[in-house]
C-alpha cells in the first residue's frame, strides 16, 4: 500500500494556477451593489489542490486581486508539501451561504458578509476578499460558546494534529505567515482557526 500511495505522489501533476475576472453576474449570491468591493477588483483563483485521498484536484476560490499572488504562492506550498484542502469552490456554490459552505468541509475566500459574532454590523474581511477560511471542520471557529461548524467539535482538542489542521507552528499557518497574512486561531476568547487574512481582522 506505501509503495502505491509513493507512486501516486511521485507522479502527480505539477502545481498549477490561472487567474482571470468576474462578474457580477458570476457572483449572484456572494456579491450585491453596496458591497465594499466591485466584481472588477475580484478574481477567480483556479489552482491544484492536495486531497484528503491523498490526489491532485483542481478547484477555484474568489479573492481580492491584491491577496492572488499571496493565495497562489501559499496554496503551491501546501500543494508541494502535500497539506490535505478538503474543496475548493467559491461561496456561490453554496449559494453564498457561510453556513453551508463551512458544513461542507470547503476553504473559500469571498463573500460579501458581516462578522459573525456579537456587535454592531459591520463588514467581514471577506467581504473584501482579503480573508479565506481553510478545512473549516478541521479548523472550528468558536463564538460565544457555539462551533461553527458544527462537526469541528470533533476538532477542539488542537493538542491531538490531525490531517488539514492549522497549529501553532504548522505548516499551513507558517505558509501564510510568509506572505504576512494573520491566523485567528491566535484570537483570544474566540479563536478562529479556519482563518486567515491579510489584514489581521
Amino acid at each position: 500500500m506505501l509503495a502505491i500511495f509513493a507512486a501516486l505522489s511521485s507522479s502527480a501533476p505539477p502545481f498549477s494556477h490561472s487567474v482571470s475576472r468576474v462578474t457580477a453576474t458570476q457572483l449572484p449570491h456572494s456579491w450585491h451593489p453596496g458591497c465594499p468591493v466591485s466584481p472588477a477588483r475580484l478574481r477567480r483563483v483556479r489552482l491544484t489542490y492536495w486531497g484528503f485521498d491523498g490526489r491532485a484536484h483542481n478547484g477555484a476560490l474568489v479573492a481580492n486581486e491584491d491577496a492572488v499572488s499571496d493565495l497562489v504562492h501559499v496554496f503551491s506550498r501546501l500543494y508541494e508539501a502535500r497539506f490535505p484542502i478538503r474543496r475548493l469552490r467559491p461561496i456561490d456554490f453554496y449559494g453564498g451561504r457561510d453556513e453551508r459552505s463551512l458544513e461542507a468541509d470547503n476553504t473559500a475566500a469571498f463573500n460579501c458578509r458581516y462578522v459573525i459574532g456579537p456587535g454592531p454590523p459591520r463588514w467581514s474581511v471577506h467581504a473584501y476578499g482579503e480573508a479565506i477560511d481553510v478545512n473549516p471542520v478541521e479548523n472550528p471557529y468558536l463564538e460565544s460558546g457555539r462551533v461553527h461548524p458544527r462537526a469541528g467539535r470533533n476538532y477542539l482538542d488542537r493538542s491531538r494534529v490531525r490531517p488539514g489542521m492549522a497549529v501553532r507552528g504548522g505548516l499551513l499557518v507558517r505558509a501564510f505567515a510568509v506572505v504576512g497574512w494573520k491566523w485567528g486561531g491566535r484570537w483570544s476568547g474566540s479563536p478562529d482557526y479556519q482563518h486567515f487574512s491579510a489584514t489581521g481582522g
